[in-house]
């Protein structure tokens, strides 16, 4: 599956987009929307090259949807787990019980999985308890 406009512009919303590098709420050095692979201290990019880094990154999670969800998704939840894979990175989506469920064929406790993934550096965050559910409606939502 190919990820839909609503794909990147849940990222984009969620992720916002820094042009210079910045350490994320666990120490991690992040730029443009939330890239992280070999960003240094005092890294730029232009916003144009944020959004490669971004079509880039989101392949690469899309890649690894594919890889291990084992049954048919519809393009809102392909849509919504690419986000959270992108969010939570993908060994942590590999190995999550939300994966498991899923590949049981168990949708709907797949998708009461997204609200305990709201925590980074032992904190609660406000901003990924929006996030969840964000990806949790889109998950659950009915395609046209």
């Amino acid at each position: 599956m190919t990820p839909s406009d609503t794909c990147y512009k849940l990222i984009q919303s969620f992720e916002g987009c820094e042009l210079s590098a910045y350490r994320d709420p666990v120490g991690i050095w992040t730029i443009g929307f939330g890239h992280t692979s070999g960003v240094m201290e005092g890294q730029t990019v232009t916003l144009a090259e944020a959004e490669d880094l971004l079509k880039q990154d989101v392949k690469n999670f899309s890649g690894a949807v594919e890889a291990w969800v084992h049954v048919p998704l519809s393009q809102s939840q392909f849509d919504a787990l690419v986000s959270f894979a992108y969010n939570v990175g993908t060994g942590a989506f590999s190995q999550s019980t939300m994966l498991r469920l899923l590949n049981a064929g168990n949708f709907a406790e797949a998708a009461n999985q997204f609200p305990l993934w709201v925590h980074a550096g032992g904190e609660v965050l406000p901003g990924l308890v929006r996030r969840r559910e964000a990806e949790r409606q889109l998950f659950l939502q009915k395609d046209a």
